[in-house]
């Protein structure tokens, strides 16, 4: 698993939680406050799609993650 995979998959579950606790109609509702970890993880993606950087991306490099192309660009 690449570097790129990896921060699509940690988002994606990132956002799913914290809708999950931030939706009033969620049976595991906690405060509206985590819709914030949703809007931050959204504008996180949306720079890292103009500027190419992300932060998590170098954490994950330093962490020993192989940063190889994704199979959609070979």
């Amino acid at each position: 698993m690449n570097v790129e995979r990896m921060i699509r998959i940690l988002a994606g579950t990132f956002i799913l939680v914290s809708l999950a606790l931030g939706v009033e109609g969620s049976p595991v509702f906690v405060s509206k406050w985590f819709l914030a970890v949703t809007a931050f993880v959204g504008l996180n993606l949306f720079q890292f799609g103009l500027s190419n950087f992300c932060p998590l991306g170098v954490m994950l490099k330093k962490a020993g993650v192989p940063d190889t192309p994704s199979s959609c660009a070979r």
